[in-house]
């Protein structure tokens, strides 16, 4: 079986993202079938097609959902020894050695990840060569620019 990594705040996002899906959208799609079936002939009916097509996206989204709800590894990082070492669920501070440009990162789960937010994947690049290292540490990430090496200025258990 396998494990989504996951922070408390994306458990519960993706079980509201369910319970959304399933007791509202759900419902929803399925009146709209049944009112699609009311104007005739199926054949040549845009509303019906539309609509079961919303069905197929909102089915496979639970379905999806559930197997990671499943398969979820919920780890909470403020439960973790606080060490200074870059883990799973954390905040980091790194600074670019080059432009000394400092960014702050939080480490999650797939579902959770959102770049713009500041939340990384811990499968991306930067995650993953952080991961392990301590503060004061530094890091040499690929990028598609090439190599850019950070220092861990600080790692936050929040």
């Amino acid at each position: 079986m396998q494990r989504y990594p996951m922070t408390p705040q994306g458990h519960a996002a993706l079980e509201a993202e369910l319970k959304q899906l399933k007791s509202v959208d759900r419902p929803r799609i399925t009146a709209s079938i049944a009112e699609a079936r009311e104007h005739g002939d199926l054949k040549e009916n845009a509303e019906y097609h539309a609509a079961r097509e919303q069905q197929g996206f909102c089915e496979a989204r639970i379905r999806d959902i559930e197997a990671k709800l499943g398969g979820a590894q919920v780890i909470d990082p403020t439960t973790l020894p606080k060490d200074g070492r870059v883990i799973f669920g954390v905040s980091v501070v790194i600074e670019n050695m080059d432009t000394e440009e400092e960014k702050q990162y939080k480490i999650v789960g797939d579902d959770e990840a959102d770049f713009k937010a500041g939340k990384i994947s811990v499968n991306s690049p930067i995650a993953r060569g952080l991961i392990g290292k301590s503060e004061g540490d530094e890091a040499r990430i690929e990028t598609p620019k090439g190599v850019v090496e950070y220092e861990i200025m600080k790692v936050i258990y929040d």
